[in-house]
């Protein structure tokens, strides 16, 4: 043997028993060694069709990826729940035979647990992030999960390619960091490498991923579904929960600090909520596209980056949600939870969409690995209401006591028990959609559609709305060290929007390539191997829909905002008292911070309960402000300088901001002197107009001026 061959041999051995791979011509393989050519798409039958059980290499790749992490989620790790119903407005016979859209005497009982997505279980409630929101409905004929997010679409078409994103996205494996954050540079070396993310990645840089509470986002079902009748007759359906609180978001700099502030800022807002009575409602909605429609659209149904817009087909509201318990014990309950979008009831069916095809195939094996037994759905909190009867034995954790000497089908000795049920008599039965097709690992022609969805996204939005947006798009590429990522990424949002493209690239002092391919030549040579974007023509399909921006869902309800009412000892007991009263009338809740923590009296000698002192929060944590007169106490206000720094805060972040009488001095001491006659200054008004103030969540008008207000 030659010396040279002899080397190589050893550094053979040397990697096996290391269990490494050498050199820098890598091929792609299973586990197993063998070769693979596609890793982005999974067997299916036909383009369009139903994802094959025998793709092996998708299922070692999902499965593998599902045990990547023991005990917590892999992703939707940092979560909150709570318990309640569903109530049914009017019978949905038409569409579907599933009881719970039919029988408008029943109340479902429900769990719903709301998350963050590239999280550890310990980070923080206000990252940057697509929120999960999955719903387990406890029917009678069964467990139905619904299990969305707060976006209507996902980052990907293939489930092939969520271990992937969710690696890209995940802290950098050599230094794991940073947590709970995509801004760095794996996760935008994957976007700029995968142009499908760009629609659900431009919902993630919009207000929609920094919610102010979980009980005021939307909710999606995102993939396209099937609804069966008695007929047999289908129908395609989204799925869309719309809150009666309307949609509100926080800004960047209040979610940075409110991150210092209160990690558990929104899970903490809906404990308080639900136990102060302020029960959290969401009407669920049908988006309803008859079969033979299937193809009506510039789009296609079974891909999960798009969405059906809502001036095409419109939300029809079937029912609503009320959350109006809290868990007993965080772990057994929010925690131990187990959805999956496999958890279905008669007449509702799934379609080929391949994003969801292969979450059939995850989350069975995540709950087998997380929790740790095949008995997960004998854990309460995943137990169905209606009797469960079968042959399954055993296992570790195993709590049923099956009697009798039979566990097989069919039997004689156990009398035939548990007997099949008849389609008639309640059973699933699966839609009868026609297959003929070659087996094929592609994707269908009317999935290359990359811009068109995210170009109508920004189009819709508000100025402040794009404003906030293009600001994300420059503070999370500021965060990446490679100026080839960027410079892809400028490209592929100047072909989104010219305008967006414009802001981002002038925030970050760069020029927009020409093409894709000049970034990665100037970086890594002209004879590399680069990526083509081959993407199909930009549509036009509308020229904007007013339902993509948070404005669509507004609410002249105040109830469950916070009131930061800022007083010391002598304040006005009258003042105070008028303005509390009409709040508290409208559901707003108001809490007392003072100089110091325990009690403060007012003027007539009654002592107040403090619900915070001034150096124990922050405005960030509050909706609006108000500060009743007293000369005593305002005079004791203006010696802390943390009182100037919360109202100069409240103002910068656009809030409502009210005084009466000497409180008027307060503001003169601060930034508010300035803007006296802006939109929600509220200076010895009646209450209406600050109720009203409140109310516009924001005053949006002012926040070009008042960004630069220093605190």
């Amino acid at each position: 043997m030659k010396n040279s061959e002899k080397g190589k041999t050893n550094a053979k051995q040397e990697d096996l028993a290391k269990n490494t791979s050498s050199g820098k011509d890598k091929t792609m393989t299973t586990n197993q060694g063998l070769k693979v050519n596609d890793t982005n798409n999974s067997l299916k039958s036909g383009e369009r069709g139903g994802t094959l059980l025998e793709d092996f290499i998708l299922r070692e790749k999902i499965f593998h990826f599902d045990h990547e992490r023991i005990p917590e989620r892999i992703v939707h790790a940092r979560g909150s729940g709570a318990h309640g119903y569903f109530e049914l407005y009017e019978d949905q016979s038409e569409l579907t035979k599933a009881g719970i859209f039919t029988d408008t005497s029943r109340k479902t009982p429900v769990f719903t647990r709301f998350s963050t997505v590239a999280g550890s279980k310990g980070s923080a409630d206000t990252a940057r992030d697509v929120h999960g929101f999955a719903v387990k409905f406890y029917t009678e004929e069964g467990i139905f999960d619904l299990v969305g997010n707060n976006m209507p679409i996902f980052f990907i078409q293939d489930a092939m390619k969520f271990p992937d994103l969710i690696h890209a996205v995940k802290p950098e494996p050599d230094r794991e960091i940073p947590q709970a954050a995509s801004a760095h540079d794996t996760f935008y070396d994957f976007v700029s490498h995968t142009p499908e993310t760009l629609h659900n990645h431009i919902w993630a840089m919009s207000d929609r991923a920094i919610p102010r509470s979980l009980r005021m986002m939307e909710g999606f079902g995102i993939h396209t579904f099937r609804l069966i009748n008695a007929e047999g007759k289908s129908h395609f359906v989204k799925f869309h929960w719309k809150p009666l609180l309307g949609v509100k978001s926080i800004t960047w700099d209040e979610a940075v600090k409110i991150h210092g502030a209160d990690s558990d800022f929104h899970r903490r807002d809906l404990w308080d909520a639900i136990d102060a009575g302020q029960y959290p409602e969401w009407e669920l909605g049908f988006q309803i596209v008859p079969e033979e429609d299937e193809h009506k659209y510039d789009f296609d149904l079974l891909d999960a980056t798009k969405l059906i817009p809502e001036e095409m087909v419109p939300v029809q509201r079937i029912g609503k949600m009320t959350l109006n318990r809290n868990p007993d014990n965080f772990f057994t309950e929010t925690e131990q939870v187990a959805f999956h979008p496999g958890h279905l009831v008669p007449g509702i069916d799934f379609t080929n969409d391949p994003l969801l095809q292969g979450r059939l195939f995850s989350y069975t094996d995540t709950q087998l690995s997380r929790l740790g037994s095949p008995n997960f759905a004998e854990i309460p909190i995943n137990r169905p209401i209606n009797p469960v009867h079968n042959n399954q034995r055993d296992g570790h954790m195993r709590m049923t006591v099956n009697k009798g000497n039979t566990a097989y089908f069919p039997n004689s000795i156990g009398g035939g028990c548990p007997h099949l049920a008849s389609i008639a008599n309640g059973a699933f039965d699966s839609y009868e959609e026609r297959i003929d097709a070659r087996k094929i690992r592609d994707r269908s022609e009317s999935f290359i559609d990359f811009y068109s969805q995210p170009a109508l996204f920004y189009r819709s939005l508000k100025e402040w709305e794009k404003e906030h947006c293009a600001n994300a798009y420059i503070f999370e590429l500021g965060k990446c060290n490679y100026d080839h990522i960027k410079l892809r990424m400028l490209w592929l949002l100047s072909q989104i929007d010219d305008d967006l493209a414009g802001r981002v690239a002038k925030g970050l002092g760069m020029e927009i390539p020409d093409s894709i391919e000049q970034p990665v030549n100037q970086a890594i040579g002209a004879d590399a191997d680069v990526e083509k974007h081959q993407s199909g023509p930009k549509k036009m399909y509308l020229d904007e829909s007013p339902a993509l921006s948070q404005e669509h869902i507004k609410t002249d309800s105040i109830a469950t905002r916070q009131i930061a009412f800022l007083v010391a000892d002598s304040f006005s007991g009258e003042q105070f008292g008028t303005m509390k009263e009409k709040l508290e009338a409208e559901g707003a809740m108001v809490k007392i911070i003072a100089p110091h923590g325990g009690t403060v009296k007012c003027d007539k000698g009654k002592d107040h309960k403090v619900d915070a002192a001034i150096m124990t929060t922050e405005s960030v944590l509050f909706d609006a402000v108000y500060i009743p007169g007293g000369s005593k106490s305002i005079a004791a206000l203006k010696k802390v300088g943390k009182i100037s720094k919360f109202i100069n805060e409240a103002l910068k972040h656009c809030k409502a901001i009210a005084a009466t009488k000497e409180g008027e001095e307060l503001l003169d001491a601060t930034y508010v002197k300035d803007f006296k006659d802006s939109e929600g200054i509220c200076i010895n008004t009646d209450p209406k107009e600050f109720i009203d103030a409140i109310a516009m969540h924001r005053v949006w008008s002012r926040e070009s001026k008042t960004m630069a207000i220093p605190v």
